[in-house]
């Protein structure tokens, strides 16, 4: 799969994938968090989500900050770093009052970089990913649940469905959790649509009742952001 970075990555927003995106949102009216592509900028490349309002501008981008370099003998081994260069930036957009946060698939093993985003007032977080055939059933639906539960907010896992004739291939099974750490829906492997209204008083809701985010003792630890 690291051969198909390059071959692939284009400018963002002058690419052809952006340019299809941006045609995408406007005909539809809607705002679009566009998966990921390889984003060629100077002489890195980048895992980029990128995001565009209803009119086809460019919101803004995520760089994908945590590169999956694993090794689990016998079933997976990827160095993402060999190819592609990590982000440095955490972001945040608003869109019709909705503050969503997003990370790319490995990032979201990280609970540090969801709190700072729930911290940043984030209700919902959007980690377009690819999790494999080992650690997809094993973890996407359990890390989906655990940044739901821990930041209390929605969370959307986006996958590409399963093609066994792939050179790397996808679990699937595309899933929305809710503050309390519930699967509202799931997709299974194959292509499908989810769709679902999220209610956002459902947040403040469970915050209120399980305050933990007051409750947290930044006089002995805390998360912060340096950049």
């Amino acid at each position: 799969m690291e051969q198909y970075f390059n071959e692939y990555a284009e400018e963002v927003p002058a690419g052809e994938t952006s340019r299809a995106l941006s045609r995408a949102a406007a005909e539809a009216g809607v705002c679009v968090v566009g998966g990921t592509l390889p984003e060629r900028c100077g002489d890195r490349l980048y895992n980029t989500c990128t995001v565009w309002d209803s009119s086809g501008k460019l919101v803004t981008l995520y760089r994908k900050m945590h590169l999956f370099d694993i090794d689990i003998p016998n079933k997976i081994t990827f160095k993402e770093s060999e190819v592609l260069s990590a982000g440095d930036q955490l972001t945040v957009f608003e869109y019709n009052g909705v503050k969503v946060g997003l990370g790319i698939c490995y990032d979201l093993r990280f609970p540090e970089m969801a709190h700072l985003m729930a911290k940043e007032g984030c209700s919902l977080l959007i980690y377009p990913g690819a999790f494999n055939m080992t650690t997809g059933p094993k973890h996407w639906e359990l890390l989906g649940r655990a940044r739901a539960t821990d930041q209390q907010l929605y969370v959307a896992l986006v996958s590409p469905a399963r093609d066994l004739a792939a050179g790397y291939v996808a679990w699937g099974h595309s899933s929305l959790l809710d503050p309390w750490g519930a699967v509202l829906h799931q997709l299974d492997h194959r292509p499908g649509t989810l769709l679902a209204d999220i209610d956002l008083t459902t947040v403040e809701e469970v915050r209120s009742q399980i305050p933990i985010r007051a409750q947290r003792r930044t006089d002995i630890y805390d998360t912060v952001q340096k950049s």
